[in-house]
């Protein structure tokens, strides 16, 4: 990947969910004997100059990961309590990103791959100055926690947060959003339930 592009984009991994419909802490969940969020997080990291994890569970991630993964802890709102949505996790990691572009991305994607992250940040440079995001769409709504952000869009999403908006639809559907081509839709796959497990392809990870 060339390294101008590369350093243009820092990677957020949201690890702030219950996964109250799995049973466990899907971040954990081992497959091709990598737990779900290092699997992420490798491929971050080739794609990113910097990458953040994004959690409340901060000492529950760190034996998994390497000693340069950047953890930020989430925090309630004023007046909230958990769980408030992933909306605003990635709100505050998004306040400590200095490059323009954000590659957001959920721990349970087992199937995206480092060339398909790729490919995408390299259509970066023709996207719009008013688009705030460019991420696939998959049966009308927005695939929100696997594709890029602008860091511009703090101020937008601050506003959308302090009216009382949780919602990355909600927020995605207020503003420019591009969508990003996908060649293969298997790599948007995800697991929630236990079920989804026993049905992950067989993808290669680069």
């Amino acid at each position: 990947m060339d390294t101008t592009l590369k350093n243009s984009i820092t990677a957020i991994i949201l690890a702030g969910g219950e996964s109250t419909r799995m049973g466990q802490d899907k971040a954990l969940l081992t497959l091709r004997g990598i737990p779900l969020l290092k699997h992420i997080y490798l491929l971050a990291k080739e794609c990113a100059v910097c990458v953040y994890i994004i959690t409340p569970k901060i000492d529950r991630y760190q034996s998994i990961l390497p000693n340069e993964c950047h953890f930020l802890r989430e925090v309630p709102l004023s007046g909230e309590t958990y769980p408030h949505g992933p909306l605003i996790g990635f709100a505050q990691g998004l306040t400590e990103v200095k490059t323009e572009w954000v590659l957001l991305l959920a721990c349970d994607l087992p199937c995206l791959t480092v060339s398909e992250v790729q490919k995408w940040s390299e259509s970066l440079d023709n996207v719009s100055e008013e688009v705030i995001a460019v991420v696939p769409r998959r049966d009308n709504r927005w695939e929100a926690l696997c594709g890029f952000y602008r860091r511009s869009s703090l101020n937008l999403l601050n506003q959308y947060i302090t009216q009382g908006g949780r919602s990355f639809q909600g927020w995605l559907g207020q503003h420019p959003v591009q969508e990003l081509s996908v060649s293969n839709p298997q790599v948007l796959f995800n697991c929630n339930t236990p079920e989804d497990l026993t049905h992950v392809p067989d993808i290669d990870f680069i």
